[in-house]
């Protein structure tokens, strides 16, 4: 990802942290001061967010190095040291914690990513959602792209979702997607949310770009994708989690939307030790 993506998103965290003064090492230190740093893993999974947690020390000091080394979206072990950090000593533990609350954070998406990916052997894709946290969006669907899944949407603009809601208001699925239609040309991507059998033909009669099987069940979706015989690719949604993804993949679908690889990110434990 080009780094002008994200670097704002470290330098407001930056500010949020340090704001006027670090006050505790600019009363230790002097800019003659440096220090060596190791960056080790504390539990297994998939490191993610390397570029970000490296530009966060050179955003907080150009003097800083940081030699990383592993890729994002490699497998870590416990104790692995994955970077070498250099400089300013009061600068870089002036850094320290954004650099490690947005590593861990990416990474711990990343690795749940994974198992989820893992338990669909290749069956289904896995999808993210909207479900991230404010103003990091753009790293947690990283994060998800990191750890082997796929991006759904990233936010309201870059395709349409009609919702149970949109179709109530609207009055129905047809009406919506023709309304949709009308106002944008047919200019966008459409994908309609059903949560049942009669609406999905409704919605395969629309010819949309996708159609989500809301909180249905194994026997239906297997059921819906039978109906849509390929003619429409088909998302599953609802309340999916390690238990019950690889069900819902031997059901034929194409697709598996997981709002808790972002909404209940479990952190993957890293530590930054002077040596």
């Amino acid at each position: 990802m080009n780094p002008t993506l994200y670097r704002p998103i470290i330098a407001n965290a930056l500010a949020e942290d340090i704001h006027h003064q670090d006050i505790t090492g600019e009363g230790i230190f002097t800019q003659q001061d440096q220090c060596h740093a190791k960056l080790i893993a504390k539990e297994n999974g998939i490191a993610a967010g390397l570029a970000v947690f490296k530009e966060t020390f050179l955003l907080q000091d150009s003097c800083i190095q940081v030699e990383l080394k592993i890729n994002d979206g490699d497998q870590v072990t416990v104790k692995e040291v994955v970077a070498i950090i250099s400089g300013p000593t009061q600068s870089v533990l002036a850094a320290e914690r954004v650099a490690l609350n947005l590593l861990q954070r990416m990474s711990g998406i990343a690795s749940l990513t994974r198992q989820f990916v893992d338990l669909c052997e290749g069956k289904s894709h896995i999808l993210d959602t909207r479900k991230t946290a404010p103003n990091l969006r753009i790293l947690d669907k990283w994060a998800v792209r990191l750890g082997g899944g796929m991006n759904h949407r990233m936010g309201l603009y870059d395709m349409a979702m009609l919702k149970e809601n949109h179709i109530k208001a609207a009055g129905g699925i047809a009406a919506a997607v023709n309304k949709l239609r009308d106002f944008h040309h047919d200019a966008i991507l459409i994908e309609v949310e059903v949560t049942n059998l009669d609406e999905l033909k409704q919605a395969l009669a629309c010819d949309v770009y996708r159609i989500m099987l809301d909180n249905m069940s194994n026997d239906m979706m297997r059921e819906a994708v039978a109906l849509s015989d390929g003619k429409t690719p088909l998302e599953a949604s609802g309340n999916v989690n390690l238990d019950t993804v690889a069900g819902i993949a031997a059901t034929g679908v194409d697709f598996i939307s997981v709002g808790a690889l972002t909404h209940s990110v479990k952190a993957l434990d890293f530590s930054l030790l002077v040596v």
